[in-house]
């Protein structure tokens, strides 16, 4: 089971949903989160952090390698512990989940007008969505090959 987890960033101006796969990772393996905003001041280091499109996820790599010791890599790396989804949005963005729901409210209301029109709408809108995730340089939206495993 996967619950979902809010952390805010460390100016609090932002929000993120974060997922952490089958609870292996306990959410003190965070030692930070900063959006665009405040990692500005961040100095990013590859050791114990990723970047995904300006956002920062900062990882305590001892948690890290202690809880992981049941995973199928036997090296953890911040690239790990977010492609293989061990801690990771919840979706493709730090507001995946509730920006989707948003964007699919009036095609939802479609579906129960013309169905067919609506399976339509909701398959192309997909397509689109991820194009321009791709486009705006989200990590997930770009088809990274899974790591480790």
């Amino acid at each position: 089971m996967c619950m979902d987890h809010k952390l805010n960033c460390s100016c609090g101006e932002k929000v993120a949903s974060l997922n952490f796969k089958d609870e292996v990772m306990p959410t003190e393996v965070i030692t930070g989160l900063y959006c665009p905003a405040c990692s500005d001041n961040i100095s990013f280091d590859p050791e114990n952090m990723i970047l995904d499109n300006g956002w920062i996820i900062s990882y305590d790599m001892e948690i890290a390698q202690f809880m992981g010791y049941k995973l199928p890599s036997k090296e953890i790396t911040p690239e790990f512990l977010f492609d293989e989804g061990y801690c990771t949005w919840r979706g493709v963005t730090p507001t995946d989940y509730i920006d989707s729901i948003a964007e699919r409210e009036e095609m939802i209301k479609l579906s129960k007008t013309d169905p067919k029109r609506y399976i339509a709408e909701i398959k192309d809108w997909v397509i689109r969505r991820m194009e321009r995730l791709r486009a705006s340089g989200w990590r997930k939206a770009n088809g990274r090959e899974t790591i480790g495993v």
